[in-house]
């Protein structure tokens, strides 16, 4: 390639936003915002008697430097109720999200709920639980 088509294409490059190259072992700085991190994404249940307690919580803590807010919480179907806090989670500071199954549904469990938040890591998560109901006694 000659020198001025070179040049004219390095040129353009930086004009129009290529990535310059970065020294090699230079550490790239975090993405600035809230960051949610949870404990589990899974509840297992195990095996529950019908009809009992079929409340759940995820813990997860604001791991980034901004107020985490989370704006749904939705459910795959209708025997999941979703519960959250709706004020702001401050940076370093932790939170619940909560999950109720009908346990009157004999069988096997395996629900998702989704959750979506400003947080810049992962704004969309989807939290699962799976178990198994025992049948109803007569």
């Amino acid at each position: 390639m000659n020198a001025p088509i070179l040049a004219f294409t390095l040129m353009l490059s930086a004009l129009l936003g290529a990535p310059s190259p970065r020294p090699e072992g230079s550490a790239t700085e975090p993405e600035p915002g809230p960051r949610i991190t949870f404990d589990t994404t899974v509840f297992d249940y195990g095996t529950i008697e019908h009809g009992g307690d079929g409340r759940c919580s995820f813990r997860f803590t604001n791991t980034g430097d901004a107020p985490l807010i989370i704006h749904t919480f939705q459910t795959s179907c209708g025997c999941l109720v979703p519960d959250w806090d709706k004020e702001p989670v401050m940076p370093g500071a932790s939170g619940t999200v909560r999950l109720k199954y009908d346990t009157y549904r004999a069988g096997p469990i395996n629900k998702s709920a989704t959750l979506r938040s400003n947080a810049v890591n992962t704004p969309t998560v989807v939290l699962r639980i799976k178990g198994t109901v025992k049948p109803r006694m007569e």
